[in-house]
């Protein structure tokens, strides 16, 4: 057994010698001429290496095609493996839905929410020409999200530089998450930089408020971008809503009710100084509120009647007021009043500043909603939620009624 063994290892052995020889000769030579075709490749000459075609990068697509009920907020996502994405399209009609690429562009993934009930298409190619395509359709919402009101945001309205901007859905969003997902959604654009910021006030009313006053005489922008945004369970806005808001003058009146004096500016000078009279102080209904209050809306004439009372009880009224400004949901008003042996001299109303007929028409010509009317002296102090006294509250404060506190503390 061991001779056949040494038989089999002598073999390969002297082969290997005669090939090395071989090389060895080759190497020492001029070597065959390359132009005769008909030679063969000797050693040490490279072997043709045979060529292969790369495989074509494979391109996928979420959502699947033939999708029908497809989240809204679903992200679009399509990847490519094996090659760069050269162009990805996603379209419902003549909209294209936004996306990014990746910083390899072998990743798109969609940026903005699709529109519910919806028919969507979307059409990749690679930088090599591979492409690939898919539809599907967007779920139809069991509730309908979309912005019912915008105060103030009438169209020609001018108002004033402490205006909010009131936004009331019709729709109760509940949980937090929502809220988030819908505020993120709100845009407010405005010519002359302010910072601001939402607070919630219920689950259907969102307000934004700046940080400082308003700058005057500018547009402000309010976009509520809702289309697919998701408010809730089975619940999606299905309407994008934009107002026009602009600023006028930084008109603010300062009253005094100590010195029954009320001086109004405008942009910084005093236009008007008016003599008036505050409330009484004989019970709380009939102090007025100090702080910082907002024009709320105006009526000529506006009926006033006594908060809980009824005909025939004591200090029970029912008047007809002229030229009155509305400042808080307490019933409190600038109004005119031919109460002049009073006005300058002694607070005897009911809790609203009265002043002569012709300089409270005068202010009620003059006003906007927004304009602040800024209060001091008395001992009952305005409720930030008193009507419009937002301005009550620290802009700290203001900004954790937010929904995206927590997500964007610090």
């Amino acid at each position: 057994m061991l001779i056949v063994g040494s038989r089999h290892l002598r073999t390969p052995l002297a082969g290997l010698a005669l090939a090395t020889a071989a090389v060895l000769a080759t190497a020492c030579s001029g070597g065959a001429d390359t132009k005769d075709s008909g030679a063969a490749a000797g050693p040490g000459t490279e072997a043709p290496v045979a060529s292969s075609t790369p495989a074509a990068p494979v391109i996928k697509i979420s959502p699947a095609d033939g999708g029908k009920t497809v989240r809204p907020d679903k992200k679009v996502v399509v990847t490519a493996s094996g090659g760069a994405l050269e162009e990805v399209v996603v379209k419902s009609g003549s909209q294209e839905l936004e996306g990014d690429f990746d910083a390899e562009r072998t990743r798109w993934v969609s940026s903005t929410p699709m529109i519910p009930a919806s028919d969507y298409t979307v059409s990749a190619r690679a930088v090599d020409g591979t492409t690939a395509t898919s539809s599907f359709r967007t779920l139809k919402p069991e509730r309908e999200l979309e912005v019912a009101d915008v105060t103030p945001a009438v169209k020609g309205e001018k108002v004033g530089v402490g205006a909010p901007i009131i936004v009331t859905f019709n729709q109760q969003i509940t949980a937090k998450a929502g809220k988030a997902s819908v505020e993120k959604a709100l845009l407010v654009e405005s010519e002359k930089p302010a910072q601001g910021a939402w607070r919630w006030i219920n689950d259907t009313t969102v307000i934004y408020r700046t940080a400082k006053f308003w700058q005057p005489h500018q547009k402000v922008t309010f976009t509520a971008r809702l289309k697919g945004v998701q408010g809730g369970k089975g619940m999606y806005g299905v309407k994008n809503t934009t107002k026009v808001i602009r600023i006028g003058p930084a008109q603010i009146a300062t009253i005094d009710t100590r010195k029954h004096k009320m001086i109004v500016k405008r942009d910084g000078k005093v236009v008007q100084t008016m003599l008036i009279s505050a409330g009484n102080a004989s019970t709380r209904e009939y102090t007025t509120t100090s702080g910082v209050h907002l024009a709320m809306g105006k009526s000529n004439p506006e009926r006033m009647i006594s908060p809980g009372r009824k005909k025939g009880d004591p200090g029970y009224y029912d008047l007809m007021i002229n030229h009155a400004v509305r400042f808080s949901n307490s019933g409190e008003y600038v109004h005119a009043l031919n109460n002049v042996w009073a006005q300058g001299r002694r607070n005897v109303s009911h809790g609203c500043i009265n002043s002569r007929p012709d300089q409270a028409r005068w202010y009620y010509n003059q006003v906007q909603r927004g304009d602040v009317i800024t209060i001091k002296g008395t001992d009952r102090e305005m409720e930030w939620n008193n009507g419009w006294g937002f301005w009550q509250l620290s802009f700290k404060e203001w900004k954790k009624g937010s929904a995206l506190t927590s997500a964007t503390a610090g």
